[in-house]
């Protein structure tokens, strides 16, 4: 349980869930390769330029000496890896001007604001986990959104289908985005509000480019749009905007100017906070249960301290409860560890089965123990201990499944004396000095709760849905609780250093998605892009296997033969952006599902180019 922290009533000193439609199939053709044609755990070469060129920020091209830019790249002073090429763009300049990994995580997410509203922003909250170099800590900056402090458990006891339940007030959790940031900025930052801030306003204000992702968000939420979203996400002629089109905000960019003056205290008081509440209330079945303004100016931060598990000569690092998402990956790599899942090839039966199993079993411990923590006694030591991990793996064997027949697996007993019980985004950072951040960020579904806060320029969450509907579980609604989570920004650390950072969307497959990154690096000796693109798996306690393009088909056809039920079809499972550190150099990858971008940053660069007569840094 961390201590918390509430940015605007500090004094101030002046310092300054879901996947993508896009699967691996298009990439592949994009490329123009094959399946078959791609070594296993080779990095996937992109066709065309290795980079996109940002013209949306100003003072910034992948063209620059000191810059490089692609779905893999090396850099001896800074790395960013993120799904927005502009973000990404912006925080280089920050990493450049002298700013440090926490100032360019700050900006990143402001920029994601206005340019990927579907997966973040400022309605909605986060976890970021940060390395501060000079301390040699790992701390966690938690923001994720709370109940109402009148809210029930009985808050979703009410008639409807969860398509309309995430409209509603009630789905409606207190913002921590702005919270989160400002913590973040006052004790890691180097540089002010209004240098981070500035770059977002002035995308929202000037405009930038829709990207296809943004585009085909905007045209498959419009059903939950309120007319403020509407109008937001529409041309001049009333259009929906469309890939290519330059798309305003200028009432988000009014609302960012306040946070620029007065921090965090302009969003969580007077009139901003007004407008949230008012919006929040007018969608609320039961205005009693709903966040209401007194929620917003109590709104406060924990300071966590992080989950920690050793695994082979490394240690995984991660946000605690309440996400699950760390302690569950922890479990589950610890598991395989104990299966010696390094015995199999990297696309074997075997390596997909023991992971199906393991994640069978963790997941059903999340759902039986797991919720927040300022409420509910999670048995963490206990689920993450060798001797209750090792009971778990004695329990899976090869030809057959630990799944049961009734369709729902059930957790274990990690406590013998009985103690115990959406959309997203995430992006890492690391700098010239050593300093890491690990950052995933999310208001829930695509486009959110889809209903904007008219004249604010911003969507509102739908976070609170991470509650269970039925009362009497850990993961229950409660006044001022927060719901638990399944993101996962983690590091590895050797050493007591950052080694490798990872973290996705996805909903519950982030957990999926980050653990087989990390394990690809660390078993199967992979680069970061290759630990991203290898072929994974991802299932639950209710089970059924979906797939990735890449698992073989006699694979699948064994996987089958064990027990398990494995989808007809492909998906895509995550989006993940990954740093690793190598000697001296930094590694950033960013997963091709969509137009993710890693930025590196080399200050010697310059000299170098001026000395060659050549222009660009080195791309893998």
């Amino acid at each position: 349980m961390g201590r918390k922290y509430n940015p605007s009533k500090e004094k101030r000193d002046g310092s300054d869930a879901t996947r993508s439609d896009l699967n691996r199939r298009r990439f592949l053709a994009l490329t123009g390769a094959s399946a078959s044609a791609l070594a296993i755990g080779s990095t996937p070469a992109v066709a065309g330029p290795e980079y996109q060129d940002v013209t949306d920020v100003s003072g910034f091209s992948c063209d620059h000496p000191q810059f490089t830019c692609g779905r893999q790249v090396r850099a001896a002073d800074g790395m960013i890896s993120t799904v927005d090429p502009i973000a990404g763009g912006v925080a280089a300049r920050v990493l450049r001007e002298g700013g440090n990994a926490i100032d360019a995580a700050i900006a990143i997410q402001y920029v994601l604001t206005v340019t990927q509203p579907h997966g973040s922003g400022i309605g909605g909250g986060g976890f970021m986990v940060i390395y501060d170099a000079e301390s040699d800590s790992v701390e966690v900056v938690n923001s994720r959104e709370r109940a109402s402090q009148t809210a029930t458990p009985d808050l979703y006891r009410h008639e409807g289908e969860y398509d309309q339940d995430i409209q509603t007030g009630e789905a409606m959790g207190t913002p921590g985005t702005v919270a989160g940031l400002e913590t973040a900025r006052e004790l890691f930052g180097t540089r002010s509000r209004q240098r981070l801030i500035n770059p977002a306003i002035d995308l929202a204000r000037r405009g930038f480019t829709v990207d296809w992702f943004l585009a085909e968000q905007i045209h498959e939420n419009t059903n939950k749009f309120n007319d403020a979203a509407l109008g937001a996400y529409s041309d001049a002629q009333g259009n929906l905007y469309e890939e290519g089109d330059t798309m305003t905000n200028p009432d988000l960019a009014d609302t960012l100017e306040i946070i620029r003056r007065e921090g965090a205290e302009g969003f969580y008081e007077g009139p901003v906070a007004e407008d949230v509440a008012e919006t929040i209330a007018s969608y609320a079945r039961d205005p009693d249960q709903v966040v209401d303004e007194r929620d917003l100016a109590d709104y406060d931060v924990t300071l966590d301290e992080p989950v920690r598990k050793e695994w082979y000569d490394v240690e995984l690092v991660g946000q605690p409860m309440p996400s699950s998402g760390p302690t569950v990956a922890a479990m589950v790599l610890r598991v395989l560890e104990f299966l010696d899942v390094d015995e199999y090839d990297v696309r074997s039966a075997e390596k997909y089965h023991l992971i199906a199993e393991s994640l069978y079993s963790c997941w059903a411990d999340r759902m039986e123990y797991m919720g927040d923590d300022e409420f509910v006694d999670v048995p963490v030591d206990e689920l993450l201990s060798d001797d209750y991990l090792q009971s778990r793996a004695d329990e899976i064997e090869f030809g057959d499944t630990v799944f049961p027949d009734d369709g729902t697996m059930p957790p274990g007993d990690p406590t013998p004396d009985g103690r115990g019980a959406g959309e997203t985004t995430h992006f890492s950072v690391i700098d010239k000095w050593g300093n890491a951040v690990s950052y995933t960020s999310t208001i829930e579904q695509f486009m959110g709760s889809g209903k904007m806060v008219p004249g604010r320029g911003f969507l509102l969450n739908n976070e609170l849905t991470d509650f269970d509907a039925e009362p009497g579980g850990p993961n229950e609604p409660d006044a001022w609780k927060r719901p638990l989570s399944s993101m996962s920004p983690m590091m590895v650390m050797r050493d007591g250093t950052p080694e490798f950072t990872a973290g996705s969307p996805g909903g519950w497959a982030i957990v999926s998605a980050t653990f087989q990154t990390i394990l690809h690096r660390y078993v199967y000796d992979l680069d970061p892009l290759g630990s991203i693109t290898e072929p994974q798996v991802y299932t639950h306690h209710f089970g059924g296997v979906e797939w990735e393009e890449g698992v073989p088909t006699e694979t699948r056809e064994t996987l089958a033969d064990w027990g398990h039920d494995l989808d007809e079809s492909p998906s895509t499972i995550g989006n993940v952006q990954a740093i690793g550190v190598e000697d001296d150099e930094l590694v950033g990858a960013a997963d091709p599902s969509r137009d993710g971008q890693a930025v590196g940053y080399d200050r010697g660069g310059l000299d170098r180019a001026r000395g060659a007569g050549q222009g660009r840094g080195r791309s893998d």
